[in-house]
């Protein structure tokens, strides 16, 4: 599993989000002599010179390949890698003629010769994320050969060097879609997929709450330990804007293991899941229904589960219809009062 806390995330405003994203751009040379330009951008605390529009983008995992993809910068990618079984979410929601026309570079957690190998300008991933010191293939190792490295936000690493998550799991979408809209040269498209998600989520906490909130525990997975998500991650922003609490609010990391004793402790009253391969979603109700702690969860109890895609839970332009989905679940099950909010496609595989 690729690894990925409460934190109230305040909006900043469209256009001072822009201004903190994106500069000036200023032309530079390349190779061959000919002008081109670059656009410097704010990338997890440091300023990131990248080229604008960037035309050979490599780009790791299905919560960024849907970035991408909701961009519309498909034709400026020169390979993916990682999008395992997020090819039926994304054929949904962007094409399944445009996912199934991507070049697909590896298929799981890309090598620094592969990426190499795709002579890429820009490479997208992630702390987790298709980062690896081991092999060098890391921002620095990137731009020791000339190619930009792109971190995603929700990954950037507090000042432990451990823990991930710097802002808001909202905000993390935010600032990537508004970066890598001025690096692909699709700003004002990104300036909608903001607007967007503003005023879906805007509907969401307008929606009526429960007078006491359901606590929804998320499972990626786990036998031993079950791996789930904490304030900084996106499932974060998905249970609270929802009309839930995360069960894991008060971990201040993303995506990391937490005990049985603390979702047991917690009392959910739903459980969300994660599908992605190695597990099953059958095997984890079999897990939770057989282990002693959990199988008298109300939750558990009920069969109150929800099972989504990865790119739905990891931080993308999915997490709105996720927060949409999962409120519409928790209405069903009458743990939140209704309304008539519901995501514009099924993500359930």
């Amino acid at each position: 599993m690729t690894t990925r806390s409460t934190l109230a995330v305040l909006a900043l405003p469209l256009a001072a989000l822009a201004l903190a994203a994106c500069g000036e751009t200023v032309p530079r040379s390349t190779d061959d002599g000919a002008a081109a330009e670059t656009v410097t951008v704010e990338n997890c605390g440091a300023d990131l010179v990248a080229p604008s529009p960037a035309s050979r983008l490599y780009v790791y995992d299905g919560g960024m390949i849907a970035m991408t993809l909701a961009l519309g910068a498909q034709d400026q990618v020169a390979g993916i890698a990682g999008i395992g079984d997020d090819v039926a979410v994304l054929g949904q929601a962007y094409g399944a003629d445009v996912v199934s026309g991507l070049p697909v570079a590896a298929d799981e957690r890309p090598t620094l010769e592969n990426v190499i190998a795709q002579r890429p300008d820009v490479v997208v991933a992630g702390w987790n994320y298709g980062w690896d010191e081991d092999s060098n293939l890391t921002p620095a190792g990137l731009a020791d050969r000339d190619i930009v490295g792109y971190t995603l936000t929700e990954s950037c690493r507090q000042d432990d060097g451990e823990a991930r998550g710097v802002v808001g799991p909202w905000e993390a979408l935010r600032t990537d879609l508004t970066n890598l809209g001025a690096i692909t040269g699709r700003d004002d498209r990104a300036a909608d997929l903001v607007a967007d998600l503003d005023a879906r989520l805007a509907r969401l906490e307008a929606a009526p709450r429960a007078s006491e909130p359901p606590t929804v525990f998320l499972m990626d997975s786990g036998t031993t330990a079950p791996f789930s998500s904490g304030s900084f991650g996106g499932p974060q922003g998905i249970i609270e804007a929802a009309g839930a609490r995360n069960a894991t609010e008060d971990v201040a990391d993303t995506w990391t293991t937490v005990s049985w004793e603390r979702v047991v402790a917690s009392q959910p009253d739903y459980v969300a899941f994660v599908d992605y391969p190695g597990q099953a979603f059958e095997d984890k109700v079999r897990v939770l229904r057989s282990h002693p702690g959990t199988r008298d969860l109300p939750a558990v109890r009920e069969g109150r589960f929800l099972n989504l895609p990865y790119a739905a839970w990891v931080s993308s332009p999915l997490n709105i219809d996720a927060a949409e989905q999962l409120r519409a679940a928790l209405e069903d099950a009458g743990l939140v009062p209704p309304t008539d909010i519901e995501p514009p496609f099924d993500l359930q595989p």
